[in-house]
Order: C-alpha cells, then structure tokens, then sequence
C-alpha cells in the first residue's frame, strides 16, 4: 500500500524522499517523475489502484499555482490527505501555501531525517481526520488496553511489552500504541530503537488532555506501523506526573487505538495502580526463579483483595530454562494459576533486545521463542484468540 505520493521530475529530491520513506516508515512510496500536475485528486487515486494515500506531496519543480490550485481541491474534498509543498518559501508564498491548505513546506535541499519527521507528524494528522470522519455510534469506541506488570525488574517485562505491540501492529497497523509507564527508568525507546521528540510529560498536559489531536502529535511513529509514547528523559520529570493523569491519558489513548500496550514499572506503585484500574487484560511475566515466582504470587493476592485484577489474566514465564531447577508445575503450584505462555531462553531475543529491534518485527522462522512471543500476541487477535481457546487445556512445556 502506497501512503506516500511525490509528483516532481526532481530526481534527487525523489531519491531523498525515498531514503526518508524505505523502512522507517509504514506503507510505501508513489512516485509520479512529471512536472505536470493533475486536475482532480481522482487522478492520482487511480495511480494507487483507487485508494487514497495518507500524504501527497508537491515538488519540487511543478508550477507554483498549479500546486496550490490542487492543495485547495484537497483541503476542501479531501481533508484526511495531508498535502506538502517542497519549495524555496517565503513568507508571501508560506501565507498563500496555509491558506491553500498546504499542511507543511519543506526545502528542495531537506534532509531525509529532517523530511522523515514532517511525513510523520503528516501522518499523525491525517490519522487523527480519518477517525474523526468515520461515523459514530451510540457507545463510544475503547480499545483493548493491555498492561504488562511484574513485581521485581529484570524478567523481560519491556520486551515482552514492545513485541506484544509490534505484534499486534501487523493485523492492526496504525492502529495500536505502547505506552512506557516506567517513568524513572522505562526502556521502550531503546527497545525500539527511537528518539522521541516528546514523551509522556508532553502527553498529560492541560493541551493534550484537552484535544485528541494535540495529544497523537506527541506520539512517536516506529516504522513497523504502530505509536510509541516514551518515558521522560529525565527521571526527574517522573515525579510531576500524578496517578489521575496516567488514568486520564490511557482513557485518550483507548479512544483512539484498537489497542494500548502499557508498560508498568516494577513493583505496584500509583501510576501503575491506575493503570491497572484501566486494563482490559493483565500479561503478567515472571521468570524461573524463585524469588520473582514469590514475588509474583504475593502481587496477585495484593491486586485480588483490592479489587484490581484486570477481567482477562494472561501469565508468561519467560526466558524459561529446563535447567533452572524450577518446572511449570512448580511455578503454577506457587503462584495459583496456570502458565499460559511459556518463552524459552533464546540468544536471538537477547541480540534483537539490544538492537532495538523486537523480535517480532522481522521473525526467524522456527525459533522457539519467536512462536512463542507470536503466542502471546494471538491471545488478543480475534483468530488467535479462537485458536488459543481450542488449545486452552494443553500444558505449557519448557523445551
């Protein structure tokens, strides 16, 4: 699918424009080499097999006036296409570009990181319009809001956490975000290899709490096709952000989002009492030893008597090892409930971890842990979820 179309005959700006688009960003690149531009939008759709892109953009090298005779049909017939103008600007032209409904000009001369940023944010605003514009029903839309908890650090928690989304991300692309609630020390940004420009201090603020649109400007595209929202760069800003804003802001989140993965921080602090009022499942992940099975058991009695066990409980062990001198049936038998998924020890999650690339992304085929993260996903697609409830009386086994 192509969600990227350039109409120039500037082959070194296409030759850029592409290097911002090929594996850093969802969906393909359209390239129309002609400075002759179309009369209606239909004349590009065709190109694209009759679908409408995400963002089109104009330039460099095509007439001026046809340009912004063209972004005008769009903003007035098409408002969900973001139309972008590469020109040398001024701030005469920049004033008939906004007026025209252009939604950025970029120079001939950018960059591709620079371009890869403003396709982005067009994205995100092209998104934010497309789910205005779908029709509302009686009931409001909540998405399925997914926490992965543990009691002691260490376990695997993030990489559980950022392969669930990505995961997710290829039956619901753009449509899913991973929300980093560990505040102080939260590793979804390495874990995926981002560097986001705005993290969860810029998404409780009295702007985004106010406005959808101002608040998915603050997410963090990742080029597998799903939203990051990162921990503050500074632990520090972790101590301004109260309980209630992470309940309002996962809220948000659900409205938008067919799914929101949230990452907690260690242990059952407030912010991640409140996200656990507003989970729709809890994944908890706990590895072969036995202080973390304890520890595991004694956050599921705490969470039962205070009434805060999500409706759907999912248990993971992970980087499982025969040899630990702990079986399956000993965890289950400490803890109380059955394993679900079982995640053997694998070097391939250990090399992805560290290059910011979940496993999940680009799979191995055949590599246990790699089913075994796919296995966790299932349990919230609605054909894996089928398939996990014909298989739900199997045992895990830790090969």
């Amino acid at each position: 699918m192509s969600r990227f179309v350039l109409i120039t005959p500037n082959q070194d700006f296409a030759e850029r424009m592409k290097g911002a688009v090929d594996g850093a960003l969802p969906g393909g690149l359209h390239t129309v080499a002609t400075a002759e531009l179309p009369e209606q939008p239909e004349q590009i759709f065709e190109h694209l097999g009759g679908t409408r892109p995400a963002v089109v953009v104009l330039g460099p090298d095509v007439p001026l006036d046809g340009a912004l005779r063209l972004a005008t049909v769009f903003d007035v017939r098409f408002p969900d296409v973001a139309v972008l103008l590469a020109a040398d600007a001024d701030a005469e032209l920049m004033l008939q570009a906004m007026r025209a409904g252009v939604r950025d000009v970029v120079s001939p001369g950018v960059e591709p990181e620079q371009l890869r940023i403003v396709l982005q944010r067009s994205v995100q605003a092209t998104e934010g319009r497309r789910r205005e514009a779908e029709p509302t029903t009686a009931e409001s839309h909540r998405g399925r809001v997914i926490g992965v908890f543990s009691p002691k650090g260490g376990v695997g928690k993030t990489t559980l956490a950022t392969n669930i989304a990505v995961g997710l991300g290829k039956t619901a692309p753009m449509k899913v975000v991973i929300v980093d609630l560990d505040l102080q020390f939260g590793d979804v940004a390495s874990g995926l290899d981002l560097s986001p420009e705005h993290t969860v201090t810029d998404a409780v603020s009295r702007a985004a709490a106010q406005d959808a649109l101002v608040l998915k400007a603050f997410l963090t595209l990742h080029p597998a096709g799903i939203y990051a929202l990162c921990a503050p760069r500074d632990p520090v800003e972790a101590d301004m952000i109260t309980p209630e804003q992470v309940s309002r802001l996962i809220r948000q989140l659900a409205e938008q989002f067919d799914y929101v993965v949230v990452d907690t921080a260690p242990g059952l602090g407030e912010c991640t009492l409140s996200a656990l009022e507003e989970c729709t499942d809890g994944v908890w992940v706990t590895g072969m030893d036995v202080p973390g099975v304890r520890g595991l058991r004694s956050s599921l009695d705490v969470l039962g008597r205070l009434g805060l066990l999500p409706e759907t409980r999912h248990l993971v062990l992970n980087m499982a090892d025969p040899k630990s001198g702990l079986s399956v049936r000993d965890v289950e038998a400490t803890v109380g409930v059955p394993v679900d998924v079982s995640v053997p020890r694998s070097r391939l999650v250990s090399y992805s971890t560290n290059r910011g690339v979940p496993v999940l992304q680009a799979p191995r085929r055949g590599d246990k842990a790699a089913n075994a993260l796919g296995d966790v996903v299932d349990r919230f697609t609605p054909d894996g979820a089928a398939r996990t409830r014909r298989r739900v009386h199997r045992r895990v086994v830790v090969s």
